[in-house]
């Protein structure tokens, strides 16, 4: 449950799009790093007293290392500008029932002034959607898009799986140029649209951000459980049948790597052999980069045989991803490794985005 702090704010820290760390002092004048969400919360200085929710970073999980502020309950932010008793402002609800939860407009309901355009999709007209297991594959693929596609217009769909509030994630706020727009669907919120599912939210990206291809992810952070069921990450699988449902070509970057100690996540994770191997109920084309040690070449083959009968396996080829890696606007981070320490990861995602602008028409 949650494990409540108060302090005061002594020094705001970075700050990016919807974000911003501070230096709290507890009451008994140990220091304790936090985020704050303005938009939530409005927007702290030094000297205001904040509420913690310090639970996660109490127990060393995996929110970036902060505690969380709720409120600055002696300053509270103004209402927002909109009418707040109607719904012309929409009333998308996420985070439901739970203390925080914003009130948004949806691109699909009755306010929204895509809501036309919406109300008659059906179908993605083939856009190819890439679909990753950790938010950390999106710069990746987007540098093998860009690699072969500059001028492709791709859209990011944010799912529910990981960070719900678009604004934690440093990486999306400097991709902020190269992409079209952030859908937050689901549960996650904070994308520049918000829509309540992921069919509308690949439909708002397809025609409403007018997007040539999609790249859907979980936002920072996984939930794992070291079990073949228990992570968030099975929602890769979902992600797939939702873009065949709608008549898109679902393409998988797969997670591969040789430098992971956990034996699980060794050649191809067992995340991706799962939600592809089990969940995936429609068709997928799998991207497996050419060049990779032959080691783990082999071992990604042998891992991927069973999953033949129902995916197509496309072998792609690499040159010139390594460069586009290196020259992208954001760094590359993975578990804590980068490009030159989990390079195999990073290739193989960077390897679908580049299969991916091939499929554009």
């Amino acid at each position: 449950m949650v494990r409540w702090r108060s302090g005061t704010v002594a020094a705001l820290r970075r700050q990016w799009a919807g974000a911003v760390e501070l230096d709290v002092t507890l009451p008994d004048g140990s220091p304790m790093r936090a985020l704050a969400y303005p938009h939530l919360v409005g927007h702290p200085e030094p000297g205001d007293r904040v509420l913690l929710n310090a639970g996660a970073l109490l127990m060393g999980l995996g929110t970036g290392g902060y505690a969380l502020v709720v409120a600055l309950p002696d300053r509270l932010p103004p209402d927002p500008p909109q009418a707040v008793d109607t719904r012309d402002a929409g009333h998308l609800v996420k985070a439901r029932y739970t203390p925080l939860q914003p009130i948004l407009l949806g691109v699909d309901e009755e306010a929204s002034p895509h809501r036309a355009v919406l109300e008659t999709a059906e179908d993605l007209g083939g856009m190819p959607a890439v679909t990753a297991d950790l938010h950390s594959a999106l710069p990746a693929i987007l540098a093998g898009i860009r690699a072969d596609a500059p001028d492709a217009r791709v859209a990011y769909v944010l799912t529910d799986g990981g960070a719900l509030p678009a604004w934690f994630s440093r990486t999306l706020a400097g991709l902020r140029d190269e992409l079209a727009g952030t859908i937050s669907v689901g549960q996650a919120f904070g994308g520049d649209l918000e829509a309540s599912t992921l069919h509308t939210g690949l439909l708002a990206a397809r025609y409403v951000l007018h997007a040539d291809v999609a790249v859907v992810s979980q936002g920072p952070g996984n939930l794992g459980t070291s079990t073949r069921w228990g992570f968030s990450g099975v929602a890769v699988g979902e992600a797939v049948n939702a873009i065949a449902t709608l008549g898109g070509r679902p393409v998988g970057s797969l997670r591969i790597s040789d430098a992971d100690a956990r034996p699980r996540h060794r050649g191809v994770s067992h995340h991706s052999l799962t939600a592809y191997g089990r969940v995936a109920l429609a068709t997928a084309e799998l991207v497996v980069p050419d060049g990779l040690d032959p080691a783990l070449a082999a071992d990604v083959d042998a891992a991927l045989e069973p999953l033949a009968a129902r995916h197509r396996i496309v072998r792609v080829r690499t040159d010139g991803l390594d460069a586009a890696l290196r020259a992208g606007p954001v760094p590359l981070s993975t578990m804590g490794r980068g490009l030159d320490a989990d390079h195999a990861y990073f290739l193989a995602a960077a390897a679908a985005g580049r299969h991916a602008a091939t499929l554009l028409g």
